[in-house]
């Protein structure tokens, strides 16, 4: 009980301390020192005003116990996927690379010639959403979804899990019609997912005929006003700054690289494109910027911008939002992939 009244007091002192007004100082070189009072949106449902309030827990000190974490996330939020989004899942290597192919329950005969590629989140370092992404996919769509288990960095730095998506891609080839095959991935796997189109334009291969770019950016080193602004959580938990050096996946990768950072590629000719953001995403800025980029080159881009939410939201599935985010996702691909 003294605990908890500890707890209490603490939580109770820092709210008084807390800033209650707004205040913004610009520096001369257009540096911006603000206080914000921010309150939630009206619009927001019950269960995504319980996400928003939610403190975070302290960051995992170590690469393996950040891993150990977003395995057990994964792991636990895969079970529910299953629960909620019934489908088939099997392992199994495609063109040399551990692949897990989640088959819808009733596969309908006109999309047993499509096909969807997803490469999971987990800041290329871990694993936190292949079949989290994956499953309730597959199951809205009625396609088939091979969730891609690329290499990991440190040990496999760039351009490792490029070298697997195009692998898995080049061996669909042989059975899946380009225009047939569907390639998406959230947050280091919307990254993945515009790299790979990247390369797979410089070796010469067909495009697929859609991509989803859920919460990315196509620049690993830029840093713009969400990623100054924003956590993982929103508001919450540690602010993140500037990183003195590049991470262990880009390694001494020249930033500009056009498949590393896809904002400096040649975009025109890509496939239709959605883009899936919100409000309060660490990678807000990125997002749209890689969208804007896309539509100077003509493509058929779509962009939804959710308000208010964190990064990577359409990961907690009790939220109203994320169903509709989800089926806004599903949605795309059986429109644009040809039958």
């Amino acid at each position: 009980m003294p605990t908890l009244l500890f707890l209490f007091l603490a939580a109770t002192a820092a709210f008084a301390q807390a800033p209650q007004s707004n205040t913004a100082v610009i520096d001369p070189d257009g540096a911006a020192r603000i206080t914000r009072v921010i309150p939630v949106p009206e619009n927001l449902s019950p269960e995504a005003r319980q996400l928003v309030a939610r403190r975070p827990g302290p960051e995992a000190p170590t690469l393996e116990e950040r891993r150990a974490r977003t395995d057990a996330f994964r792991k636990a939020r895969s079970k529910q996927a299953l629960e909620l989004f019934p489908v088939r899942v099997e392992s199994k290597a495609i063109g040399g690379v551990p692949t897990g192919v989640i088959t819808p329950l009733n596969l309908a005969p006109a999309n047993r010639s499509r096909v969807l590629i997803n490469v999971h989140g987990g800041g290329f370092n871990s694993d936190s959403g292949s079949l989290v992404e994956g499953i309730p996919i597959a199951n809205l769509s009625g396609i088939t979804v091979v969730s891609v288990y690329y290499r990991l960095a440190p040990e496999h730095p760039f351009p490792a899990a490029v070298d697997d998506t195009v692998a898995v891609y080049k061996e669909l080839l042989k059975t899946y019609q380009p225009a047939r095959i569907g390639l998406f991935g959230t947050s280091a796997g919307a990254i993945l997912t515009a790299q790979t189109a990247v390369r797979l334009r410089q070796l010469g291969l067909p495009l697929p005929g859609a991509l989803g770019i859920f919460s990315g950016t196509g620049d690993l080193l830029d840093w713009n006003d969400s990623r100054a602004m924003y956590t993982l959580g929103g508001f919450g938990g540690a602010q993140p700054e500037k990183p003195r050096e590049p991470s262990p996946y880009i390694g001494k990768t020249d930033r500009k690289d056009p498949v590393l950072s896809p904002l400096y590629a040649d975009h025109k000719g890509f496939p239709p494109s959605l883009f899936i953001t919100s409000g309060r995403d660490i990678l807000l800025s990125g997002t749209v910027d890689l969208h804007r980029a896309f539509l100077r080159a003509g493509v058929p881009a779509e962009l939804v911008v959710f308000d208010a939410l964190p990064h990577a939201f359409w990961y907690n599935y009790e939220l109203p939002e994320t169903r509709e985010a989800l089926a806004i996702m599903a949605r795309f691909f059986v429109r644009n992939l040809a039958r």
